[in-house]
C-alpha cells in the first residue's frame, strides 16, 4: 500500500510536469509567430526570411537571453564595419553571471575572422557588438536545464567530478568492507531497484553521448530550447529524457527499499555506494561511447549486473516461521527454522 502511494505521487508529479510544458497558441510571442510563418514565405520580407534561415541553423535569434559563463566578454561600442575598416574603436567588458539579450544579428561577408556579428544589450542598459564565434563559448542560455548541460559538459568539471567520485567511492568502499556491509552488485540486498538504477544511468549516459555524436544539431537545438517533456522532442532525445525521468523515479523506489532492508548506518553506506557506482557509470559510458567502445561495454555491463543480481542477491523464498527472505530453501539464518 505504501509503495502504491509513492507511485501515485510520482505519476502525479510527472503528469503535472508535462502539462506545464504546454503553451497555448495565444501566448506565442511575435518572434515565434515569425518563425512559424515559414509556410507563408511569399509574404515575408527579406529580413524576416534571413532571420528564419539564421534561426534554423544557429538556433537563436533576436530576443534570445544569455548569461555570461566565462570571466567576461568584450563588446564593441562602434559598428562592426568600423573595426573591419581598422578605424579607431572602443570596447567594454561584461563580466561573469551578467545577463545579455540579443538585439540584432548582422552578416558581413567581408569580415575574414567571422562573418556573423551579434549585437547584445546588457542588464545595465549598454549595447555592443561581438563575433558569434567569440560569444558562444563564453555564454550559456539562461534556462536552468541549459546551464546544467553546460556544467556537465565542461571538461574541467568532468575531470574534477572523476577525482571527487573516485576519492569518495574509495572512502565509502573502505567503510563498507570494514563493516561487511551490503553494496550494489556485490553484497547486494534483495531489491532489484538499486541494480535497475545503475543500469538506467549507464543507458542514459550512452544515449547522451550518442545524441552528441550522431545528431549534433538536434542536441544543439535542445541545448538552446530545452524541455522536460519527452513527448515534444525527436525520438532519440525522447528516449534520453524518458531515461532521466525513470532514473528519478527508480532512485526514490531504491531508497525506500534500502531503508526497509537495512539499518540506518548500513543504509547511509549503501546509498552512498550506489550513488558512487551510478557516478562511475555516467563517467565511463559517456566517455567510452564517444569512441564506440561504450556500446559493447554496455551490453557486457547489463549482462553482468542482471546475472549478478539473480544468482547472488535475489531472495525468492520467505521463511515460514519469521518471514525472513531467503535466497534458497533450508535453514533460516534468522530463526533457525528448516524450510523445505
Amino acid at each position: 500500500m505504501k509503495k502504491t502511494r509513492y507511485i501515485f505521487i510520482l505519476l502525479s508529479i510527472f503528469i503535472c510536469s508535462l502539462t506545464s510544458c504546454y503553451r497555448d497558441s495565444s501566448t506565442i510571442n511575435e518572434q515565434e509567430e515569425k518563425h512559424d510563418a515559414l509556410v507563408k514565405g511569399d509574404t515575408l520580407t527579406q529580413e524576416q526570411q534571413d532571420s528564419i534561415s539564421f534561426y534554423s541553423t544557429h538556433h537563436f535569434t533576436e530576443g534570445y537571453n544569455f548569461q555570461v559563463y566565462k570571466d567576461s566578454i568584450s563588446l564593441l561600442i562602434q559598428q562592426p564595419e568600423e573595426m573591419i575598416s581598422q578605424m579607431e574603436i572602443d570596447t567594454f567588458a561584461v563580466y561573469k553571471d551578467h545577463h545579455v539579450v540579443v538585439g540584432d544579428i548582422r552578416i558581413l561577408p567581408q569580415d575574414s575572422i567571422d562573418s556573423v556579428w551579434v549585437q547584445l544589450a546588457t542588464d545595465e542598459g549598454r549595447w555592443g557588438w561581438i563575433h558569434e564565434t567569440e560569444l558562444l563559448p563564453r555564454v550559456v542560455p539562461v534556462d536552468p536545464i541549459s546551464q546544467a548541460i553546460m556544467f556537465f559538459s565542461d571538461s574541467h568539471i568532468i575531470l574534477s567530478l572523476i577525482i571527487v567520485v573516485l576519492i569518495g567511492l574509495a572512502y565509502v568502499l573502505r567503510h563498507i568492507y570494514r563493516r561487511n556491509a551490503p553494496i550494489v552488485h556485490f553484497r547486494d540486498i534483495s531489491s532489484f531497484y538499486p541494480t535497475l538504477l545503475c543500469l538506467i544511468v549507464a543507458i542514459a549516459a550512452t544515449f547522451y553521448a550518442s545524441v552528441q555524436m550522431f545528431a549534433p544539431e538536434t542536441w544543439r537545438h535542445f541545448y538552446y530550447h530545452p524541455t522536460l517533456n519527452p513527448f515534444q522532442v525527436p525520438i532519440i532525445l525522447s528516449i534520453f529524457m524518458s531515461s532521466v525521468w525513470a532514473m528519478a523515479i527508480v532512485f526514490i523506489a531504491a531508497v525506500d527499499d534500502v531503508k526497509r532492508n537495512l539499518e540506518f548506518g548500513d543504509t547511509i553506506l549503501y546509498i552512498s555506494g550506489m550513488i558512487g557506482v551510478c557516478a562511475i557509470n555516467y563517467i565511463i559510458f559517456s566517455i567510452t561511447t564517444l569512441n564506440y567502445v561504450g556500446y559493447p561495454l554496455l551490453v557486457a555491463y547489463c549482462y553482468f549486473a542482471i546475472k549478478r543480481y539473480y544468482v547472488k542477491s535475489r531472495k525468492q523464498y520467505i521463511c515460514g516461521n519469521c518471514g525472513h527472505r531467503l535466497s534458497k530453501k533450508g535453514k533460516c539464518p534468522a530463526c533457525g527454522t528448516i524450510n523445505d
